[in-house]
């Protein structure tokens, strides 16, 4: 025998609100059979999935297991219905798309008009988070898509091509760099280099392509690194250090609202990959392949 859909619910909602009485609610049925619910499914598994102390509902080794599998099930059975939903209509209904936030200000203002006049019948859910925690909610089927940039670990994941983004030095206007056409890697390593924070795939792109250490303050400590863009360019404009901005932040205005000027960077290919990826085997891969190639037109 194996578990039900039904019983995998009640195991998720279960471990979601910590008490039998709540997740009954829920789910929309008396307490009684949510508890019979997960009984059996102990029984099907042959373990205890929870606990039950005075505190609540504590979910067993047995029990996070069987959340863990749970979840991608119901997230593929919510799938499931979606594409029976949607034969022969792509981008239609619920898509759940993660957004990196030096792509999201700058792309989405121009593509989610067009997204709606292109398909109407799209009920679009957006994320925006930093890249690995985005690529573990798409591998988890917590998303269906995410737009992303490369370099970064895709194991177990496909994507479509969107863009190529050039990476570009920021510097504040009056900064003798300013007065060249172009800032080699080299001249920007000797300044006070001013980066996102760790975790921002941005940050690694840029001292990746210029093939350059994290700056420190002098000693072993990391220097100041800011939270977005918008705030690193306000740094930079104050006369704290120079950075890197992708082209596509530049050209959406951001530079403009701060003394900063922006010059091409003499390095190999200082740029990154815009793409839009889903979990290896997904049935969106038709949708994300066909948003991918919106997305080029906005």
């Amino acid at each position: 025998m194996l578990p039900t859909i039904r019983q995998l619910q009640y195991l998720k909602l279960l471990a979601e609100h910590g008490a039998f009485g709540r997740a009954a609610e829920a789910a929309h049925v008396t307490q009684p059979t949510l508890s019979a619910g997960i009984q059996e499914l102990e029984r099907t598994l042959g373990a205890p999935v929870v606990d039950r102390a005075r505190s609540g509902v504590i979910l067993t080794p047995v029990g996070e297991e069987a959340l863990r599998r749970a979840t991608v099930i119901l997230n593929e059975a919510e799938e499931l219905v979606e594409a029976a939903k949607n034969a022969g209509q792509p981008l239609t209904g619920r898509f759940r798309l993660g957004v990196i936030p030096t792509i999201a200000p700058f792309l989405l203002p121009r593509a989610l008009p067009l997204l709606r006049e292109r398909f109407p019948k799209l009920k679009l859910f957006l994320r925006e988070d930093l890249t690995q925690r985005l690529i573990a909610q798409l591998k988890a089927g917590r998303l269906d898509a995410a737009l992303i940039a490369l370099p970064f670990d895709m194991s177990g994941l496909e994507w479509a091509h969107v863009a190529d983004d050039e990476l570009l030095a920021a510097l504040p206007a009056n900064h003798p760099l300013a007065a060249l056409k172009a800032a080699s890697p080299e001249a920007l390593a000797e300044e006070n280099l001013i980066l996102l924070e760790d975790g921002h795939c941005l940050r690694e792109h840029a001292l990746s392509a210029c093939r350059l250490s994290p700056p420190r303050d002098g000693g072993n400590e990391e220097a100041f690194a800011a939270t977005s863009l918008p705030t690193l360019v306000q740094m930079v404009g104050s006369g704290l250090g120079v950075t890197f901005i992708p082209r596509m932040a530049v050209a959406a205005g951001l530079t403009e609202a701060a003394p900063v000027a922006v010059r091409p960077i003499t390095a190999d290919h200082p740029e990154r990959e815009i793409v839009v990826a889903w979990r290896a085997g997904s049935n969106r891969r038709a949708e994300g392949r066909l948003l991918a190639d919106m997305l080029k037109e906005a």
